[in-house]
Order: C-alpha cells, then structure tokens, then sequence
C-alpha cells in the first residue's frame, strides 16, 4: 500500500469511528437541549440537532428538500474528494491525509442525514459572554482541519516555471535565482 494510501485510510478511519462514537455517547448521555459545563464561560457539551447545514443553513426547509439538498450535495462532494485523492502523487502524504480527514467528516454527518435526518452537534464555544460560536460536531471539526491542511498544502507547493520546473532554483554555495536569470 502507497504512502498516500494509508495516511488517507487511517484519517479516515479514525476520523468517522470518533464522530460517530462521540454522538452516541452524547445522544445517550446527555438529554437533549441539555448542556454540561466543561469550562466555564468558554466550552459546554450541548445535545442539540440540526436539519441544516453549516450555521443552520436550510434547517427550516422542508425535511424532503433538505434531504435532497444534503444527501445530494454531500454524495458530490464525496465524489470530488474522491478523484483529488487519486489524481494525488504518492508522496503527497499531507493532501492525501487532509483529504481522508474531510472525507471522515463528511461521511459521519451524512450518516447522521440518513438515520436522523438531521446532525447531531454537541461542541459549543462562547467566544465571548455575549456570542457562542454555532454548536458544531467531531465531523464539522475534521471538515474544517483538513481543509486548513489543505491550504497549507497548496501555500508550501513549488510553483512550476513555464517549463515545468522549480519557481527558483539554488546554486552548490545555497545562492537562489529565479529563473531565467543569472543574478546572483
């Protein structure tokens, strides 16, 4: 197995596991709307359920129209994760790890979507006393880290030259030119 297959598959499969674990403690666990201060004034675990998306958004559309829109867009985004993963050289190990961590995530709210109809959320930050950041999830959180890595990935990248090479190169004494120049 490649490099890039095993950092997909094990972010993958600890990412989903962990979602999925932790909403069915919290689900168990705490009644809903319920909340258990952690830290005060800043983290609490809430049982709530949201039919939306990120933020709430479409959570007071029809639960068939929700459905449709939440299903179908996360089984696209699937598919995209999906064909980047394998369009990814072998040694790209850090796209391919934020990749299995987004498909992680994605994949658990989408198993939520499907048993519940809804997500179960239960991290909740106040960033202040008067705004708490929306209640948010394992799989929301996973979603959020592998796109960070993401672009991190693509801010480290070379940039090619026009043809196909290093954007600078650097002589034997560790002296960068750009390309095409002689200036030293």
């Amino acid at each position: 197995m490649s490099p890039k297959a095993k950092v997909f598959l094990l972010s993958l499969l600890v990412v989903y596991p962990l979602d999925q674990i932790t909403k069915a403690m919290v689900s168990a666990k705490i009644h809903y709307a319920d909340r258990i201060e952690v830290i005060p004034g800043f983290f609490d675990l809430t049982h709530v359920r949201n039919g939306g998306g990120a933020f709430s958004f479409f959570a007071d559309g029809p639960l068939e129209q929700r459905m449709a829109f939440f299903i179908g867009t996360t089984m696209i985004a699937i598919c995209l994760l999906l064909v980047f993963y394998r369009k990814l050289e072998d040694h790209e190990v850090l796209s391919a790890t934020a990749l299995g961590v987004v498909l992680g995530g994605a994949i658990g709210n989408l198993t939520d979507r499907v048993r519940f109809g809804e997500v179960i959320d239960f991290l909740d930050v106040h960033l202040t006393n008067s705004y708490t950041w929306p209640t948010f999830n394992v799989a929301d959180s996973a979603i959020v880290i592998g796109v960070i890595l993401l672009v991190i990935e693509i801010f480290l990248a070379e940039e090619p030259d026009e043809d196909g090479g290093a954007a600078q190169s650097v002589d034997a004494k560790g002296v960068e030119s750009a390309p095409g120049t002689n200036v030293r």
